[in-house]
C-alpha cells in the first residue's frame, strides 16, 4: 500500500499581488482552487523539486488526517500511548518500512513532517526507524529475520550512551563477556553511571528489544564497543535481568525516557551485529576485531549522523509551521488604528511584521540548506564522507538554535494566547529542547566542526572585483556572500593563530584560547552554506515573481547574519565606514519591498489547512481559546482597497523598483 495523495486546501490572505487577481475580494481561493504561480513554484522549492510528491506528498498527508488532530486533556501517559499508536499508523502506511531506512530523505522528511503535528511520532520514528533498523540493516541484518521489527510487532530502540558516558560515549561501561560454554555473551551493567540513560524502553508501545552498545570482553581483553541486539520486554514487562526506571518528566512532548539496567543478561551468540556482513556464526567473536576500535565504534554508530538530518529536519518543520500561526494571527488581530474608530491588523506595522520577515528569511535559508546537506549526504562516497559528515554536524546545531529563535519570536508576537498549549507555539518551542540536545548536543559537535575546519578547511576564494569595495552595491546578494566568506577567513586565522600562541604544555588551555574564534568560524560558515544553497534555490525558477521574492529575501537573510561583523569586516577594510552605515536604510527598504508579499511567502510553507485549522490562533478570533465560537468560523471579508492601506507606511520610496510588477 501505498500513499496517497496531496491535497490544496482552502487559505486565508491579505497579500495585495494576490488580491488583484480577485479585485472584488481578498478571500482567499477555496478548497478546490490552485495556489497563485509564485506560490506554488515557491513550494516546489522549498519541497525538493521534482521529489515532493515522492519525499514529502506521503507525510504531509498522513499528519492532514484525523488521526493527527490534537486530542486535548490527555496525560503524560495517554500522549505517549497516542505517539505509539501514530508510529505504528505511519508504518503501516509505508510500503516498504525497511527501505525507508536506506532513504535518508524520506526518513529525514517524516521527522520533519510529524514536527508538525506530534513531535514524539517523529522522536519515535528516528530511533526505530533509522537508528534501530537502520542500524540491523547496515550490519548484518540481511540475515536475520526482521519481520517483527518491519511490522513493529516488536518496537526498537537504541542504547548507547550511558548515566556518566553521553557525548563520550566511547569510555561507556557496559559489558557483553563471551560465555564460552555456551558462545554466547553475558550483558551486564557493572555501576550505577553505565546505566543506559534515556532511551525509550518503559513497557508504553508493547514489547521492545534494543541495539545495546556494550563492551566486547574476551578472555578478559577488552575488543571494544560492540553492538548488541537484546530483547527487552514482552507483554508482561521487562525481562528477566533487564530493570527500567522511568526518568522524570521532561519539558516538550513526552517519550517514554528511561534508565536502563542489566544484571548478567544472558544472549544467544547471534546477538552479537557483524560491522562487515556476513551470516552470524561461532566466529563472530573475533570476525572485525582488527583494525582501530574507535573506527569501529563509530562505524556501529554511523546512524547518529542521519540521525542528526532527522533533528535538522524536525527544527526546519517546526519553523514554519510557527510562521504560518503567527503570520495568520498578524492579520487577524486587529488594533486601534491612528484614526479615531480605526481597526488596523498587527501585520500593518513594521516592528511587527519585520520581525516575522526576518524569521520568514531564515527559514528559507535553513529549509535550504537543511535540503542541500540531505542530498550531500545521500550521494556521498567513501572520499568525501568526512566532509559531508561535517556539512551535517554544522547544519544541525545551526538549524535547530535558529529554530528556538524563530519559535520563540513567533510566540511573543502572538502575545499571552502564544502560551496556551493549544495554540501550539510554546509546546513547539519546549520540542526544540530535544532537538538541540539529541543525537549529539549542538555546542559539543560543533566542537568536532570546529577542531577540524581550524587547518583542514580551506575557506573559498571571494569573487574577483576590480572595483574598490566602496563600490559595491549592498543590494547584491554574491557582494554579502563574499563579505561573509571574508569574516569566515578572518575567524579561521583568528583559530589558527590562537592555537599556535597557546600553552603547549597545556592542551586544554590551548583549546580554551582556541575555541571561541573556532565557534565562531563555524558559526559563519554555516550560514555561508545556507546562503549557497539559497542562492542555488533561486537559480532553479525561472517564474519572475518568486525569483524576485527570493533575491529580495536572501539580501534580507545575509544583511541579517552580517549585522554582528560589520566591525572586523570594517577594521579589515572589506566595508567602508558608509557602507556600514547604509545597511539599517537598505535593511529597511528590503523589508519595506518585502511586507505585502509576507503571506505569499509564508503559504509557500503549504502548512496543511486541517492542522492550521485545529490551531486558534491560526483561526482568528481570542474567542476561540475560550471555547466561545465554533470550531470553523467564516473567514473575514477584507476588501482590496482595505488590504492595501494595511502597507501604506511599509512601501519603498517612490522610486524604488517594485518587486511585483502588476
Amino acid at each position: 500500500m501505498s500513499l496517497l495523495t496531496l491535497h490544496r486546501n482552502g487559505r486565508t490572505c491579505s497579500d495585495p499581488a494576490l488580491a488583484a487577481v480577485h479585485p472584488r475580494t481578498t478571500t482567499l481561493p477555496q478548497a478546490a482552487d490552485p495556489a497563485p504561480a509564485p506560490v506554488q513554484e515557491l513550494s516546489r522549492l522549498l519541497y525538493d523539486g521534482p521529489g515532493r510528491e515522492r519525499i514529502h506528498a506521503p507525510w504531509r498527508a498522513l499528519v492532514s488526517g484525523q488521526d493527527f488532530v490534537p486530542r486535548g486533556g490527555l496525560s503524560t501517559a495517554d500522549r505517549t500511548a497516542l505517539a505509539y499508536e501514530r508510529l505504528r499508523l505511519a508504518n503501516a502506511a509505508m510500503e516498504n518500512p525497511a527501505a525507508l531506512a536506506g532513504d535518508i530523505h524520506r526518513m529525514a522528511a517524516l521527522v520533519e513532517w510529524a514536527a508538525v503535528v506530534d513531535s514524539s511520532l517523529g522522536t519515535l520514528a528516528a530511533i526505530h526507524h533509522n537508528l534501530f533498523l537502520g542500524s540491523l540493516l547496515d550490519h548484518d541484518g540481511a540475515h536475520r529475520d526482521l519481520s517483527r521489527f518491519i511490522s513493529l510487532d516488536r518496537v526498537g530502540t537504541f542504547l548507547c550512551t550511558e548515566a556518566e558516558h553521553g557525548n563520550d560515549a566511547v569510555a561507556l561501561q557496559t559489558t557483553a563477556t563471551l560465555d564460552p560454554a555456551t558462545g554466547g555473551y553475558v550483558l551486564h551493567t557493572p555501576t550505577p553511571g553505565a546505566h543506559k540513560f534515556m532511551p525509550n524502553t518503559s513497557a508504553a508501545g508493547g514489547p521492545k528489544t534494543a541495539l545495546v552498545a556494550a563492551r566486547l570482553i574476551v578472555e578478559g581483553q577488552d575488543q571494544g564497543i560492540r553492538l548488541f541486539l537484546t530483547p527487552l520486554s514482552d507483554e508482561s514487562g521487562p525481562l528477566p535481568g533487564v530493570t527500567v526506571h522511568p526518568l522524570p518528566e521532561r519539558i516538550g512532548s513526552p517519550v517514554d525516557h528511561c534508565a536502563t539496567s542489566f544484571d548478567h543478561v544472558a544472549l544467544p551468540s547471534t546477538a552479537l551485529l557483524e560491522v562487515t556482513p556476513g551470516p552470524p556464526d561461532a566466529g563472530a567473536t573475533t570476525r572485525g576485531s582488527t583494525g582501530n576500535r574507535r573506527k569501529r565504534f563509530l562505524r556501529s554508530i554511523k546512524r547518529v549522523t542521519e540521525g542528526k538530518l532527522c533533528m535538522s529536519g524536525a527544527a526546519v518543520g517546526v519553523s514554519r509551521t510557527a510562521l504560518a500561526i503567527a503570520v495568520r494571527y498578524s492579520y487577524n488581530r486587529l488594533i486601534s488604528g491612528p484614526k479615531a474608530g480605526e481597526r488596523i491588523p498587527l501585520a500593518a506595522h513594521r516592528s511587527h511584521h519585520g520581525r516575522l520577515l526576518q524569521a520568514v528569511a531564515a527559514t528559507y535559508a535553513m529549509t535550504f540548506l537543511h535540503r542541500a546537506a540531505v542530498d550531500r549526504w545521500a550521494g556521498h562516497t567513501q572520499d568525501d564522507e568526512a566532509e559531508a559528515e561535517r556539512l551535517i554536524l554544522v547544519t544541525k546545531g545551526w538549524t535547530t538554535w535558529r529554530a528556538r529563535d524563530i519559535v520563540t519570536e513567533c510566540r511573543e508576537r502572538c502575545g499571552a494566547r502564544g502560551m496556551f498549549t493549544v495554540n501550539r507555539l510554546a509546546v513547539m518551542a519546549a520540542d526544540l529542547e530535544g532537538t538541540i540536545t539529541a543525537e549529539g548536543d549542538n555546542l559539543v559537535i560543533w566542537l568536532k566542526a570546529a577542531s577540524e575546519m581550524i587547518f583542514g578547511h580551506t575557506v573559498a576564494p571571494s569573487t574577483p572585483r576590480p572595483q574598490p569595495c566602496g563600490e559595491h552595491q549592498l543590494t547584491d546578494p554574491h557582494f554579502l556572500r563574499d563579505l561573509l566568506l571574508e569574516a569566515e577567513r578572518i575567524w579561521q586565522q583568528r583559530a589558527r593563530a590562537a592555537l599556535r600562541q597557546g600553552p603547549r604544555d597545556n592542551p586544554v588551555g590551548r583549546w580554551n584560547e582556541t575555541s571561541a574564534p573556532a565557534l565562531e568560524m563555524v558559526s559563519v560558515h554555516a550560514r555561508i552554506e545556507a546562503c549557497d544553497a539559497f542562492l542555488h534555490a533561486i537559480e532553479q525558477t525561472d517564474d519572475p515573481t518568486a525569483r524576485t521574492l527570493l533575491d529580495a529575501l536572501c539580501r534580507l537573510f545575509l544583511l541579517k547574519e552580517l549585522t554582528e561583523h560589520t566591525g572586523t569586516l570594517l577594521a579589515e577594510g572589506h566595508l567602508t565606514a558608509d557602507q556600514v552605515r547604509a545597511m539599517p536604510a537598505v535593511t529597511a527598504r528590503t523589508l519595506g519591498e518585502l511586507a505585502p508579499h509576507l503571506h505569499t511567502l509564508v503559504e509557500a510553507f503549504d502548512v496543511p489547512e486541517e492542522v492550521l485549522r485545529e490551531i486558534p490562533l491560526a483561526r482568528g478570533s481570542a474567542a476561540d481559546d475560550i471555547g466561545a465560537l465554533p470550531k470553523e468560523p467564516t473567514p473575514r471579508q477584507l476588501q482590496s482597497q482595505d488590504l492595501a492601506a494595511l502597507f501604506v507606511h511599509s512601501q519603498p520610496p517612490a522610486d524604488a523598483r517594485p518587486l511585483v510588477h502588476g
